[in-house]
């Protein structure tokens, strides 16, 4: 669990707040999973959102609170705590009912959540191929030296974490996504969600008859997968009909729909990418054929 010690949180303030706040972006596949845990266990929180677009979470103030500069952070009781599933897995044991993690399977739902978190660089590399405009990115190389500088320490040392999302970032603002990286990593995906797609084949369920945060992990990379054009129904239909019976939930759908202002950023580029025949089907599956889509 990434709980941090008090000489790690320069925004002092937050020592002093009571009761549950959270920081988080609406687009952050993160703060999905985080937002729609706390609905579906029925928690009080206060929201405090992070424009990470605009770099919002590269500011001293939210630097001072995360000093990995990433959504969600939770500060509970003046404790802050970082990473989302270790703050959910923290959460859990707090607030038990309704359980979303089945208490004689914890340590295999740890372990499937740190696979799904080892996926989340192929998420991001696949969501900033296809999802969003390279020509436009919202980091420039100022913004990175500036937050590998203010960024502070977690646990009392210095955090490799920032120098993973400052070499991500300088890489992309160089050289964008190439195909052969979009390859990899739509591999890496397709193959853990063929084992998702296996598990559906015979329960309701990832992990069974009920729902649990498992299953929320794996809808929030669905969706955003789905959003980016990947082939969800030709490739896994188990999990194409799964993702249907999810999103039926209110507390699960609305933590997961585009705001209105980038839904038609998010079709223009689909419709772009089409014309040009390079949708994440044609470049990462060009032997799939892609008529079953979901959308």
């Amino acid at each position: 669990m990434v709980q941090l010690v008090e000489a790690d949180i320069r925004t002092r303030e937050v020592l002093d707040w009571k009761g549950l706040h959270v920081f988080h972006y609406p687009l952050s596949s993160c703060s999905q999973k985080l937002r729609i845990f706390l609905n579906l266990k029925d928690l009080d929180w206060r929201s405090h959102p992070i424009d990470i677009v605009a770099n919002a979470h590269l500011t001293p103030y939210y630097l001072g609170i995360n000093p990995r500069g990433l959504v969600p952070a939770i500060v509970e009781d003046g404790v802050v705590h970082i990473e989302s599933n270790d703050i959910i897995l923290h959460l859990e044991r707090e607030h038990p009912e309704p359980r979303l993690v089945p208490a004689d399977r914890r340590e295999e739902v740890a372990a499937m959540l740190r696979h799904e978190n080892d996926l989340h660089l192929d998420l991001r590399t696949l969501t900033f191929r296809f999802l969003f405009d390279p020509a436009h990115p919202t980091k420039s190389r100022q913004d990175l030296d500036r937050y590998a500088a203010d960024a502070g320490t977690v646990q009392g040392a210095r955090d490799g974490d920032v120098e993973r999302e400052v070499l991500f970032w300088s890489s992309y603002l160089e050289n964008g996504v190439s195909d052969e990286q979009a390859r990899a990593s739509a591999a890496r995906l397709r193959d853990a969600l063929d084992g998702v797609d296996t598990a559906l084949a015979t329960s309701n369920h990832v992990l069974g008859d009920h729902l649990s945060i498992v299953d929320v992990a794996w809808l929030v990379y669905v969706e955003r997968l789905t959003y980016a054009g990947y082939p969800i129904g030709d490739l896994h239909p188990h999990v194409a009909a799964w993702r249907y019976r999810l999103l039926e939930q209110s507390a699960i759908a609305r933590e997961l729909e585009l705001p209105e202002a980038l839904r038609g950023m998010v079709a223009d580029r689909q419709r772009a990418l089409a014309a040009a025949d390079r949708t994440l089907a044609a470049v990462c599956f060009p032997g799939v054929n892609t008529a079953s889509v979901a959308h």
